[in-house]
């Protein structure tokens, strides 16, 4: 579970912190997440702007990520997780003692950043990962995702926009969608509420999943995610 995961409780989906988690708490986690980070670019070989441009982040919304000046949402954590060959529950620190095939959702915590609200829904260094996701009410155009794999999600409540490969579906609660993520996509609230949902995603480690962003007239070559908007992280985009 995350290393604070035993202070929270989910109440229909929604994180609700009954021990009044301290600020304290909170940094030592965004700190955790923080130094894995660092760890793990290093490990790669990589220099900041060499890992922000595998990322598709400037340098500095990276360094500041690292640093544990800026919280990740769920976009950039998956992203960094498959950048790095890893899984979101590994850069949230979770160190499960055994492998359990039960997750409890009384044993289970929540991590949030940029609105959005995850906790696991399944065991880690699987091939496969599940996430229990909230996505906030759009603020701000996501990222376009290209990227091998498959993902699945189904719609718990409130309703969601899939932009799928140049056309938008909207998904009601009980709808469900299954895609090769190699299909550019992207998932938003519809407003004014968010949305809750169930999400697997595959993970594969090999070059053909690498998250390579072009910027400019640069080509992005296979495998490589797509932006709609400003690159996050940019000042004018704080």
């Amino acid at each position: 579970m995350f290393a604070y995961g035993e202070r929270l409780w989910l109440n229909g989906g929604m994180a609700e912190d009954t021990t009044a988690m301290s600020t304290r708490e909170t940094s030592a986690a965004l700190s955790s997440v923080a130094s894995q980070l660092r760890d793990l670019r290093k490990r790669s070989g990589l220099t900041v702007e060499a890992a922000a441009v595998r990322l598709g982040l400037s340098p500095a919304h990276l360094s500041r990520l690292e640093t544990g000046h800026r919280q990740p949402s769920l976009p950039v954590l998956l992203t960094l997780a498959r950048a790095y060959g890893t899984t979101v529950s590994d850069l949230l620190g979770e160190t499960p003692p055994e492998r359990d095939p039960v997750i409890r959702a009384t044993t289970t915590g929540s991590l949030g950043a940029d609105g959005w609200t995850y906790r696991q829904a399944g065991e880690s260094r699987r091939a496969m990962q599940a996430l229990r996701v909230h996505v906030p009410p759009q603020v701000r155009e996501e990222l376009v995702r290209v990227h091998a794999g498959e993902e699945w999600l189904y719609v718990l409540s409130g309703r969601l926009r899939l932009s799928l490969g140049g056309e938008e579906h909207i998904l009601d609660p009980g709808d469900s969608a299954h895609y090769d993520s190699l299909t550019p996509h992207r998932i938003t609230a519809v407003p004014p509420g968010g949305a809750d949902l169930l999400f697997v995603h595959t993970l594969l480690q090999s070059h053909a999943s690498d998250l390579c962003i072009g910027g400019g007239d640069r080509p992005n070559p296979p495998g490589a995610d797509r932006r709609t908007g400003p690159p996050e992280g940019d000042d004018h985009a704080e």
